[in-house]
């Protein structure tokens, strides 16, 4: 499981924390439910370095609700810190994915994650989680990885779910071949024929719609816009908007696919009983 928080960008809070009190450090981990690491062999010359790296060394960094807490403390550690001191650990973050408010010194996600139930069931999200963290290190950097990233965020999506369903994986399918097989995995194709609002015209309009959006992404990586082809020369224009906007259409997709495969309730599960 990929961490949400680079090795970097804890370190570099490790460090920071010499400007802070072992008092102050010990309350703002227990305040947030985290107990030191008892077994850690870290070794400063700092005390408040090495009781920082406890607390840390205790924290599941794949774990969202885990790290939306520690992103709690680091935000009350560092509050009253001058910019020259925070800026390193501030723009690692922002590498990381996350937004700082600037005036409130809130830390959020900056891009998109799945909540804990899309992927708790699914017996193998590394591929999903890894691309994740691509994008989230690309979309301001890299606009052209994140646009391939996404591509490839549909890609590893649609054939989980097949997996999931237990229906075949063909590596040779394109995107749109993947992108329809496993919509029709879960009913959620356009032609399907689902009970309920699944099977309304409503939903089946925005269900074509989702599907085109699997197949302009891959066409706007196919043209250069995107990695995993050798270009002849460097795409010109693509920016960051273009990158979210890629980023967010794979994610409506993956999302709705993620879901309804963790729906217990789904009208796809009917066809089990």
């Amino acid at each position: 499981m990929s961490d949400l928080v680079s090795r970097t960008t804890r370190g570099l809070f490790r460090d920071l924390m010499t400007g802070s009190t072992v008092g102050a450090i010990g309350a703002a981990f227990q305040d947030e439910l985290f107990a030191p690491n008892p077994d850690s062999t870290y070794e400063d010359s700092s005390v408040r370095r090495v009781t920082t790296q406890e607390y840390l060394e205790a924290i599941d960094w794949g774990d969202i609700n885990q790290v939306s807490r520690a992103l709690r403390v680091f935000e009350r550690l560092i509050q009253g810190f001058e910019p020259q001191y925070t800026s390193k650990l501030l723009n690692s973050l922002r590498r990381d994915g996350y937004t700082v408010d600037e005036q409130t010194g809130h830390i959020a996600s900056g891009g998109p994650r799945f909540t804990p139930s899309s992927l708790q069931n699914i017996t193998d999200a590394s591929a999903i989680r890894q691309q994740l963290t691509r994008i989230q290190h690309a979309v301001l950097d890299d606009p052209a990885l994140a646009v391939g990233s996404a591509k490839e965020l549909i890609e590893s999506t649609a054939k989980v779910v097949l997996k999931e369903r237990g229906q075949p994986v063909d590596d040779k399918d394109d995107l749109p071949a993947l992108v329809r097989s496993a919509q029709q995995a879960l009913g959620l194709h356009p032609s399907s024929k689902a009970p309920g609002p699944d099977g309304s015209d409503a939903i089946k309009k925005i269900l074509g719609s989702v599907s085109g959006i699997a197949i302009g992404l891959a066409e706007l990586r196919n043209r250069g816009y995107g990695t995993g082809h050798g270009p002849a020369t460097a795409p010109v224009g693509l920016g960051p908007r273009h990158a979210h906007l890629a980023v967010n259409a794979a994610f409506t997709w993956c999302q709705l696919m993620l879901d309804t495969l963790a729906d217990p309730k789904a009208p796809w599960r009917k066809e089990l009983t």
